[in-house]
């Protein structure tokens, strides 16, 4: 049976709206109204298996778009090493040459953080293990009860939707600098016997 997966990019955060580096920052009261006021539009009723970053946005954003969902650690924030909190602004002018390579260059790890190619492959792995997560994540919505037990949602962050994009098109990690995410957006990827395949969402 096929396998049909919706990743969700968490609400908006202070630190996304001030230029900042994530620091595991909870949701403000604009991103909860955002990700409440999402809820109808995504529409999410039948999932076999619901999976959540250990963010606290994501998981606020999971319980504010009524998903009782099971963390799992794949599916977490990029690791940004020394930059967490630290303003996109500042770097631009403190180390100008580190944020240019990082802004183009997947394997760019001298913050003492994650590259991309290894959220990439991070996230290859937990794709392509994806039936077994879904036997282990028996949660779904808070409100209605599980129907397919291939439908999975996974609440998450930009840049790891961004890996899942790129393993499952197989694409060089060097394109993700074209990937846009914005928050509260979904991503539809299936798996058939043809591999994984990236669709236009319904929602």
């Amino acid at each position: 049976m096929d396998t049909r997966l919706l990743l969700v990019s968490h609400a908006s955060t202070p630190a996304m709206r001030a230029g900042r580096f994530p620091a595991d920052d909870p949701l403000d009261a604009r991103g909860l109204a955002e990700a409440q006021a999402a809820r109808q539009r995504l529409a999410i009723a039948d999932a076999a298996a619901v999976f959540v970053s250990p963010a606290v946005c994501a998981r606020d954003t999971a319980l504010a778009l009524g998903l009782a969902a099971t963390v799992h650690t794949a599916l977490g924030e990029i690791d940004y090493g020394d930059w967490q909190g630290r303003r996109l602004a500042d770097l631009a002018n403190e180390a100008p040459q580190h944020l240019a390579a990082w802004l183009r260059d997947p394997d760019f790890a001298a913050h003492g953080g994650e590259s991309f190619s290894q959220l990439v492959k991070r996230l290859g792995e937990w794709l392509d293990a994806l039936d077994g997560a879904i036997s282990e994540g028996t949660t779904g919505t808070t409100s209605a009860p599980r129907q397919n037990p291939r439908n999975v949602v996974a609440i998450t962050h930009a840049p790891v939707i961004r890996a899942a994009l790129v393993h499952a098109l197989g694409a060089s990690p060097a394109v993700f600098p074209r990937i846009e995410i914005a928050p509260l957006s979904a991503v539809e990827l299936r798996r058939s016997s043809r591999g994984w395949t990236w669709w236009l969402a319904s929602h």
